[in-house]
């Protein structure tokens, strides 16, 4: 089989593709005879059907299906014997539909490639790149530890309310003298938090008041006229709840508080089993230590997003086979309008792509089985994380690996995570780090 490669430019090619009869004669002569094997026809035996009806039935689509897998399996030999940078699949020029397919005839295919635009990538001492060390700091420690605090708190009814309290009592209408309503509004046992008032005023009106207390207030300014929050409050229709626009009393029979659990060997125990530690100060250190294990995690994120445009400052815009690579994406998506609006950023990635593989040539990373594993725990566990779910039994966490390692898409993207986690470290031992010390407000404002 011929095969010949013309470069048109600096991102454009064409191979062409010469099938000759010695090409696939041996391998069409095979595929008849094994149709032959199985073939039924009316008046002749199963298998026993003469090899002219068999060719004259099914010989033009079993010689297409030859020529195309010869096509398939020496086309991609080829580019990758002839180390051809493309980008996609080959693209079947139009004139391959007018090739006549009979045998005895020499076949000759044409194809477009897309091919990689030639830059060069490398980095060095000589490059600075920022790298940012958050510094965890007491408050953060002691947010921590109140949330974990939280799981084993209780609620306790108490005289005077505080911010975030929970208030029941008994609510009535009041006229513009400040009187009840006769047939006004009324509701009982009517449960509210003041906390979420979207009137910072109206909160106000409740701070220091004990069980007992009648509170006028203004649930309309209170709710900012939510329709849904104030029917809920006033224990009317939605629809009606816009016509209370006035003042309401208030009267408080119960006040009741969240009162989260002590710091106490449970609660060390409960979040840290089998650390062995035994006292508050092992605790909170232990929590800082994990705050900033995960600052450091998202340190290194950023870092390699600065890495990457640092990468495309001194790349500079690259040249593409546009219409080609849009004809690709076309024929993935079937949806060309979704490719016309995305094609800029597919373009940013693709790019970020090519320097990345770069980079992992430089450093000489390599990804192993048990680092796509490892990648996959680590996601498993930041779901169940998210739900507060932190000591998670490892037979758990092995059933959604298992689980996700059965998905293709999902292994693509473990490696491509794992890629770059790994090249973010090698790279922070190539570039020269820019140091900055940053609180974790600094940090989060770089995002």
């Amino acid at each position: 089989m011929n095969i010949s490669f013309e470069k048109q430019d600096a991102v454009n090619g064409e191979l062409t593709v010469v099938v000759s009869p010695e090409d696939y004669q041996e391998k069409y002569a095979k595929s008849l005879k094994d149709y032959a094997k199985k073939a039924q026809m009316p008046g002749f035996r199963a298998g026993h059907v003469p090899m002219g009806l068999v060719k004259k039935q099914m010989g033009p689509a079993l010689l297409m299906d030859t020529v195309n897998m010869l096509l398939q399996e020496n086309l991609f030999n080829y580019i990758r014997e002839e180390k051809i940078e493309m980008l996609g699949e080959p693209i079947p020029a139009e004139e391959n539909n007018d090739v006549a397919i009979a045998e005895g005839n020499e076949f000759t295919f044409k194809f477009g490639i897309a091919l990689a635009p030639e830059f060069d990538l490398a980095l060095g001492k000589k490059d600075k790149v920022a790298y940012y060390r958050v510094q965890v700091d007491d408050k953060q420690v002691e947010d921590q530890v109140n949330v974990y605090r939280q799981r084993g708190g209780k609620y306790d009814k108490v005289e005077s309310y505080i911010d975030n309290d929970m208030l029941k009592g008994n609510i009535a209408e009041l006229d513009a003298k400040g009187e009840e309503v006769a047939e006004g509004v009324k509701a009982e046992a009517v449960v509210m938090l003041p906390k979420y008032f979207k009137s910072d005023d109206q909160k106000k009106l409740f701070d220091g008041k004990k069980v007992g207390d009648t509170v006028v207030f203004n649930p309309s300014k209170a709710y900012d006229g939510s329709e849904s929050e104030l029917g809920y409050l006033l224990h009317v229709e939605k629809e009606k709840a816009k016509e209370y626009t006035g003042d309401f009393a208030y009267t408080i029979t119960e006040i009741t508080r969240y009162m989260p659990g002590p710091v106490d060997q449970k609660l060390f125990d409960d979040i840290y089993p089998g650390a062995g530690i035994t006292s508050e100060g092992e605790f909170k250190a232990k929590i800082k230590e994990g705050i900033q294990e995960q600052f450091d995690k998202d340190a290194d994120y950023k870092f390699l997003l600065d890495v990457r445009k640092y990468c495309a400052d001194k790349v500079g815009k690259l040249q593409f086979p546009d219409e080609k690579l849009k004809t690709i994406m076309n024929a993935n998506t079937k949806d060309e309008a979704k490719v016309e609006e995305n094609y800029d950023k597919s373009i940013e990635e693709l790019t970020w792509h090519l320097m990345k593989e770069k980079l992992v040539a430089q450093t000489g990373v390599k990804v192993e089985d048990t680092d796509v594993r490892h990648m996959a725990e680590e996601v498993t566990k930041m779901r169940f994380a998210q739900y507060g779910m932190l000591n998670i039994p490892q037979e758990y966490i092995d059933n959604a690996v298992k689980e996700m390692l059965k998905s293709r898409e999902s292994v693509d993207n473990l490696i491509d995570r794992t890629i770059e986690l790994k090249l973010g470290t090698a790279l922070k031992d190539v570039v020269t780090l820019d140091e900055k010390s940053v609180t974790s407000e600094e940090f989060n404002k770089l995002f």
